[in-house]
């Protein structure tokens, strides 16, 4: 299967390890970036489309046709931010960009970065985790060819990764202790690319993939 993916949030951690994954893997035959800026990075399979703001993608539709995977991995930390605004960014904006982009490739394969812990039932007590739980249920009742939401835990960064920022620059020096101690609860980026792009070619019985799927997806 050739798979041509769009991916979001190349610019941050998780997004640009997926990327690489996405660069190395022989059936990835290309790859769209879509960002809000600039990612100086070049390969012969890779485009980047930059997008300032995400609602405004009617603009470039031409652009978007043709592909038959999304890896969206655009997101924010919740700290210091209110449910109104967070919202906006983690539930409204991937509904926007995902209903625009099954208007344009129906029969898309849909792969969105959640996070441990979310919060399925939309109906806790934790802000971050309702939004992310209402985000991936309204994700799953598009008719993509299919959505899969990943939980990833506390990750370790990928060889040759350039966005790694504060606390993971710690978790990266203490991923092997860690993993010894949480074994259920951390995972490599390089292992959650593998997932995604293995969740497209062969598919998986859930939408909603916990550490523990992955890391068997990853090695599917």
């Amino acid at each position: 299967m050739d798979i041509k993916v769009i991916i979001t949030g190349a610019t941050g951690l998780v997004g640009e390890g997926v990327l690489l994954e996405c660069l190395e893997h022989a059936n990835v035959s290309e790859v769209l970036m879509v960002n809000r800026k600039h990612f100086n990075l070049k390969y012969p399979k890779l485009k980047e489309l930059i997008i300032q703001d995400f609602f405004k993608i009617d603009d470039f539709t031409d652009q978007l046709k043709g592909y038959n995977t999304c890896f969206y991995c655009a997101g924010i930390s919740s700290s210091g931010m209110n449910e109104a605004d967070y919202s906006r960014i983690t539930y409204d904006t991937p509904l926007h960009f995902a209903n625009k982009l099954l208007e344009l490739n129906p029969d898309m394969v849909f792969n969105h970065i959640s996070g441990g812990h979310t919060d399925g039932s939309e109906k806790g007590k934790v802000m971050w985790a309702r939004v992310k739980g209402r985000a991936e249920n309204a994700l799953m009742r598009l008719p993509f060819k299919n959505v899969y939401n990943f939980r990833p835990g506390f990750m370790k960064p990928s060889k040759g990764q350039q966005n790694i920022r504060g606390y993971y620059k710690a978790i990266n020096f203490l991923y092997p202790l860690l993993a010894l101690i949480f074994p259920k609860q951390g995972n490599t980026i390089h292992d959650l690319g593998l997932a995604m792009i293995n969740a497209v070619l062969k598919g998986y019985p859930k939408q909603v993939l916990e550490v523990a799927d992955l890391k068997i997806l990853a090695k599917a």
